[in-house]
């Protein structure tokens, strides 16, 4: 089932959203802490992965909220759809229930922007879609180190050989950033620690992201734990 809101009714600085979720009852909740807000709109509703792939592709919304266990395609196939087969696709908010749940590990390695507890606060939630919105990456430190753990080998053997992969064409500033980025510090945060200006850091950010091919800083960050060049604990 997929419903859609029509365009007209959407004000141009809207961050416009689909959700795609199998339970009703949860695609019914969000849409209400997201329609509230007055920079917000939902455009568009799928409840399993092979709808919400046309429906993007439809109404090009700016964020989709995933659920990434869900029927027929499930959230991590249909987000490695969007992100591998549209030019421009939209930002990826996984919505999961748990945080250590291995799917969200694999809809981050996939393209996801980040993930969003379905038990966070609506504040917290309209946040995380403004955030991932302007360009950002949503993390959870901590949960991205335990799931790196678990799904990367011996972090220390695999270090020995990161001056052979892309990390190690880092500089060594790049690689500060990215040890930093890794904490989920943001560029302002980054700035003062370093003691440089956010410029600066957004430029060290940039080639940290080039030399690694990453999409966004949460690729960014899967790759150094999952090299070794930053180590989970």
């Amino acid at each position: 089932m997929n419903e859609s809101a029509g365009s007209e009714s959407i004000g141009h600085e809207s961050i416009r959203v689909v959700i795609a979720d199998d339970e009703r009852l949860v695609r019914m909740g969000l849409r209400v802490v997201i329609d509230a807000e007055p920079d917000l709109t939902v455009v568009g509703e799928a409840s399993d992965g092979a709808e919400v792939v046309p429906l993007v592709r439809e109404l090009r919304p700016d964020v989709v909220l995933m659920d990434v266990r869900m029927p027929g395609i499930n959230g991590i196939r249909a987000t490695e759809q969007l992100v591998g087969g549209m030019a421009e696709p939209p930002r990826i908010l996984v919505v999961t229930t748990f945080e250590h749940d291995d799917h969200v590990y694999d809809a981050l390695r996939a393209g996801a922007a980040g993930f969003l507890l379905k038990r966070a606060r609506a504040e917290e939630m309209v946040q995380a879609v403004r955030l991932v919105a302007r360009g950002d990456s949503l993390l959870f430190p901590a949960a991205v180190r335990e799931l790196a753990l678990r799904h990367g080998a011996d972090g220390r053997r695999k270090a020995a050989a990161v001056d052979r992969g892309p990390i190690g064409r880092l500089t060594e500033r790049e690689g500060q950033v990215l040890r930093l980025m890794a904490t989920g510090l943001n560029n302002g945060e980054i700035a003062r620690q370093l003691v440089v200006s956010q410029e600066t850091v957004k430029t060290h950010v940039g080639g940290v992201l080039a030399k690694l091919g990453a999409r966004d800083r949460t690729q960014a960050v899967i790759a150094a734990y999952e090299s070794g060049f930053v180590l989970p604990g």
